[in-house]
């Protein structure tokens, strides 16, 4: 009996014995799960669907009926996007290529059986689950905080209801107000960034809250594209933004959300929002199904199978792969690879060495976005780097633009990618 089995939780019942009949439900054909409707889940399991032209019964397991990027939410917070913007459903996915689109939690996974357990009653079967759930919040993490303080210090790391509300709080700032983030240490969701919700709430209340001041807590020294935003929120928002890094304290923070306060080396600091950003792990049905080790889960770098289980594959910011960052982009290269890797085991279609790719566009202000990406390639040891690029600093106003313009280009290819 495998850890797995320990943490099982499927109720049993009417929906239970439909769901669970071994071979029925897909007519013969190989069963593949998909737990998670993101970047990486939701590409898994169209490309799974697609590629195999029906001879793949596929199924994703997704609580929510719509979707809201991580990606370009920070924009939401800047005002250079709407929430619905940020929007898509899952319709696509099943009426066209024929998904089984299960809006329900999964609570658990039987390897034995090799069924995943749904809150709503009932389990699924699979050949191969396929794990994309994102991330939750290391307990503890930030001294005074937890997730029933969400409301009033929003994480907004799971886009959706969360990023309203950070945005209202923003809104609502008095006249030369304190906005404070607490940001997350390495390695940790990538978007959205910390770094570009810090410049898009500078966007705003520069335009709407002139006096107001942004503290940023950071536990790390340095952090990605530093110079790039440092450059901009000096030349964009002079004397809004106070970054206190490592060396200053700002790893020595706790917070009291119902005095709204936050303390950072010992000082005391009133706050009228606080944006809590705790450090991360790979979302719970990882750990459930027994595949995590520490806080994330170790995966083969040439499929994204699981170090523990070869018949369970784990996407993007769940995963411990190697040199790629925690993005949206990266675990829709990640799908692809693992998405050809499983068809190929399933139906003995041909199976391509893995590449991946990544890039992390960030705006800064009105047509300022500044880029980083990189190639990788497979290495017994892990997904490893093969060559980067970044924007520079003092680059002109015609390239920042056509570097924020490519973005959007970006945005709706991979939600097209994504969601059909």
């Amino acid at each position: 009996m495998t850890l797995n089995r320990r943490t099982f939780l499927g109720a049993t019942g009417v929906v239970a014995a439909g769901l669970s009949a071994p071979m029925v439900l897909a007519q013969g054909r190989p069963r593949v799960v998909v737990v998670g409707g993101g970047a990486g889940g939701a590409t898994a399991a169209r490309y799974i669907a697609k590629d195999s032209k029906g001879e793949i019964d596929v199924t994703l397991i997704e609580p929510s009926r719509t979707y809201y990027t991580c990606f370009f939410s920070n924009l939401y917070l800047g005002g250079f996007q709407e929430l619905s913007d940020i929007a898509h459903s899952y319709g696509t996915l099943a009426a066209e290529y024929g998904i089984n689109v299960v809006h329900d939690w999964a609570v658990g996974v039987d390897r034995d059986a090799k069924t995943v357990s749904l809150a709503g009653g009932g389990s699924v079967p699979y050949d191969k689950l396929i794990l994309s759930p994102g991330i939750d919040f290391v307990d503890g993490a930030v001294e005074g905080w937890d997730v029933s303080a969400q409301n009033k210090m929003p994480h907004a790391y799971k886009a959706g209801s969360q990023t309203e509300l950070l945005k209202a709080q923003i809104m609502a700032m008095p006249e030369g107000g304190t906005f404070a983030m607490v940001a997350p240490p390495n390695p940790y969701r990538c978007p959205p960034g910390p770094y570009e919700r810090v410049s898009m709430v500078a966007h705003v209340l520069k335009a709407n809250n002139p006096t107001a001041k942004i503290i940023v807590a950071d536990p790390k020294p340095k952090f990605s594209k530093m110079a790039l935003f440092q450059e901009g929120w000096a030349n964009n928002y002079e004397g809004m933004v106070d970054w206190i890094g490592e060396d200053f304290g700002g790893g020595n923070v706790s917070v009291n959300p119902d005095a709204m306060m936050v303390t950072i080396d010992g000082e005391e600091t009133k706050v009228d929002v606080c944006n809590v950003i705790p450090a991360m792990k790979a979302g719970r049905i990882a750990e459930m199904a027994g595949v995590t080790d520490g806080n994330w889960a170790p995966v083969n770098a040439a499929d994204m199978s699981s170090k523990a289980d070869p018949d369970i594959y784990v996407l993007g910011d769940a995963s411990q792969q190697g040199d790629m960052p925690k993005s949206g982009f990266s675990a829709n290269s990640q799908a692809k690879v693992c998405a050809n890797a499983v068809r190929g085991a399933l139906t003995g279609s041909k199976v391509f060495p893995a590449k991946f790719s990544n890039t992390c566009w960030s705006l800064i202000d009105t047509d300022d976005g500044v880029k980083v990406g990189a190639t990788y390639e497979a290495t017994p040891e892990k997904i490893a780097k093969v060559d980067g690029f970044i924007s520079q600093t003092g680059e002109d106003a015609d390239l920042r633009k056509a570097t924020y313009e490519e973005s959007l280009g970006w945005y709706a290819g991979i939600t097209s990618d994504m969601f059909g």
